[in-house]
């Protein structure tokens, strides 16, 4: 039965992620966003609900070292392993606004995270992220989608020709059907997922160390998964780069800045070495944008990183 179970999640899984990007580039196309904003707002937003729930509540019941080891891992976890499985398959084409903007904030939260956590400000302590550091990732999350809208507006106005109108009401309403349908298969699809593979991978008895590190650990990562690859089959590569930058703004600033709201959060179980291979995923991705795009080459270097630093926290876990 778990078998069964398991092939009608990642049917919802797939059929959500079709559905999510079919429903978000119709939306796009009607008001004349780009893909990537898309992506990063509606789409990123969207597959990062998991990563949400559980840092939430890791915090309300007195779990605090989930919330950011959950958001670390999944960052790094989308970053170097989605991020480098999609351009492996299908090379991933970085704008000139991607690399003015986007990157660099995605880069900026890293590091900005690294620096709370570690009281970088007030001068040593314990490591966490209290609720004023809260205060301040929730304020440059709005900055984010209000710097993000504002670009979309100066961009619709420079193309001649373009009026910015809605669509008809009953397209726009059959579009944002199909995100929320889209996106609730998926999420609720992502969940039974991992449970039974977890529950499946023990019967086979596969080791708990390595359960943690991988099914569990990105487990949360699987709606990200699932709509980059449906994103790339589409060739809409923006759409699939927007939602994985897109979900590591919003896990670091939106999901953190929530949680260290319902209690501070500490990180006695996330390392700095965790942070720092984080970062050096979001500096990898800067260096791609710099040559204006992430090769094939580029997306399995990123796979095989992330595959040496899974094997390193294997290790870690059974010294």
């Amino acid at each position: 039965m778990a078998y069964l179970f398991f092939l009608i999640s990642l049917v919802a899984i797939v059929w959500g992620a079709g559905s999510l990007v079919d429903g978000s580039v119709a939306l796009a196309r009607r008001f004349r966003m780009s893909d990537f904003v898309i992506g990063a707002v509606i789409v990123g937003i969207g597959t990062s609900m998991p990563e949400l729930a559980v840092s939430a509540y890791g915090a309300w019941h007195g779990n605090v070292d989930v919330a950011i080891g959950n958001v670390v891992g999944s960052n790094t976890f989308n970053a170097l392993a989605i991020l480098g499985l999609t351009a492996a398959l299908w090379p991933i084409g970085v704008t000139r606004g991607n690399l003015r903007f986007d990157l660099p904030v995605c880069l900026l939260v890293s590091v900005l995270a690294l620096l709370l956590a570690f009281n970088f400000f007030v001068g040593g302590g314990d490591v966490c992220i209290g609720r004023f550091d809260g205060l301040v990732l929730l304020a440059v999350f709005a900055a984010f989608l209000l710097v993000s809208f504002w670009r979309e507006r100066r961009t619709a106005k420079r193309i001649e020709g373009v009026e910015c109108k809605s669509a008809p009401r009953e397209a726009v309403y059959w579009s944002v059907l199909r995100i929320v349908g889209g996106m609730s298969a998926l999420v609720v699809g992502s969940r039974f997922f991992v449970d039974l593979a977890v529950e499946i991978a023990r019967a086979w008895g596969v080791d708990d160390a390595f359960i943690s590190v991988t099914l569990i650990a990105c487990g949360t990562s699987v709606p990200e998964l699932a709509a980059s690859l449906a994103a790339a089959f589409r060739k809409n590569t923006q759409l699939a780069l927007g939602n994985i930058v897109g979900s590591n703004i919003f896990n670091i600033t939106f999901i953190l800045g929530v949680s260290s709201q319902i209690a501070p959060l500490s990180g006695g179980g996330v390392t700095l070495a965790d942070y720092l291979v984080m970062i050096a995923s979001a500096v990898l991705l800067m260096l791609f944008g710099l040559m204006g795009r992430i090769p094939r080459w580029g997306g399995v270097l990123m796979v095989v990183a992330y595959a040496a630093y899974a094997a390193y926290l294997v290790h870690m876990q059974t010294i």
